[in-house]
């Protein structure tokens, strides 16, 4: 199961997580030192998946910020709304940019299946308006990683100077529907958005993956002008996770480049601001799942994705 509104197709065969994989993402967007590991050059695009762009990230990483002990405590349920923006609280090289969070589902989702199985409207067909998400073998849901991971994202960008907005912060009983995740992007103008999950393949499917746009058109989609900017948004963030989590690209899916690109996602087809989801880890593979439920791992995911987003926007 993946966190996604569809059933994914057959997973391909997982293939080694190679050094070699690390060395074409940092050749990718330019880095040196990337991962840490060094190697043959790995032949990008196998697996029908592109390989990442050439856009270099010319923006230095953010430095490292220490790893809170706990998140702040979750605020009282209310009807469902938008979570306010939140002002930048420092200047910064991000300052004057806006940055929405999208945390992956919402831990109440399977308290309410009526309500996250109607149909919205993505554009191109329809889906359901969210998901429960996965979790670990012992119970840590993936949405309580994702809020985790977007809590500490926030700091480290908000520390940048940037505008930070999230499309809810555990104050709503369920979603918010794949269709307003967009919306609120949208609206606020965004320069970058990036979905927050885990994934939930099977044992030994290990990695994270970035999935980025299609080129879609059709009833309320149109992704033609994001494409290009989202993918050097997933690029520099895939690098970037790399050099910070020392994580492998993902061992089966995108073909060891840690980039995949769907066409059946609403999140990313309404979107009309860069944006891309990543997939930090496999939720249901047991030495995955270790790093997902450390705390120390989480900063460290925080990190690689808020660095990404900040050398993206820095150009």
């Amino acid at each position: 199961m993946r966190h996604d509104e569809s059933v994914p197709p057959t997973p391909r065969r997982p293939k080694p997580a190679a050094a070699a994989a690390l060395t074409v993402l940092c050749l990718g967007i330019g880095l040196s030192g990337c991962g840490g590991d060094s190697g043959a050059q790995a032949q990008p695009g196998k697996g029908g998946d592109p390989a990442p762009s050439s856009a270099a990230a010319s923006a230095p990483a953010s430095p490292a910020t220490p790893s809170p002990a706990s998140t702040s405590p979750a605020p009282s349920k209310k009807p469902a709304s938008p979570s306010p923006s939140t002002p930048a609280t420092a200047s910064g090289p991000l300052s004057g940019k806006t940055v929405v969070i999208d945390p992956g589902h919402n831990p109440d989702n399977h308290l309410h299946t009526s309500e996250i199985n109607r149909q919205v409207d993505i554009g191109t067909t329809h889906k359901e308006c969210d998901t429960t998400g996965t979790s670990t073998n012992s119970g840590y849901a993936e949405a309580r990683f994702t809020l985790d991971v977007s809590h500490r994202l926030r700091t480290l960008l908000q520390a940048q100077g940037a505008k930070v907005v999230l499309t809810y912060d555990d104050d709503r009983a369920f979603g918010p529907c794949v269709d307003e995740r967009a919306r609120i992007g949208n609206k606020a103008g965004a320069d970058a958005v990036v979905s927050v999950h885990a994934d939930g393949s099977a044992v030994g499917n290990r990695g994270f993956h970035v999935i980025l746009p299609a080129s879609v058109r059709g009833g309320g989609a149109d992704t033609s002008k994001i494409v290009g900017p989202s993918r050097d948004l997933g690029t520099r963030i895939a690098g970037l996770f790399v050099r910070a989590t020392g994580s492998a690209p993902s061992n089966y899916i995108g073909g060891n480049t840690g980039l995949d690109t769907r066409k059946d996602l609403g999140g990313l087809n309404l979107s009309t601001v860069p944006k891309v989801f990543i997939e930090c880890g496999n939720m249901r593979d047991p030495k995955d799942a270790a790093l997902l439920t450390s705390a120390g791992w989480r900063q460290k995911a925080a990190q690689g994705i808020a660095d990404g987003i900040s050398s993206y926007l820095n150009g």
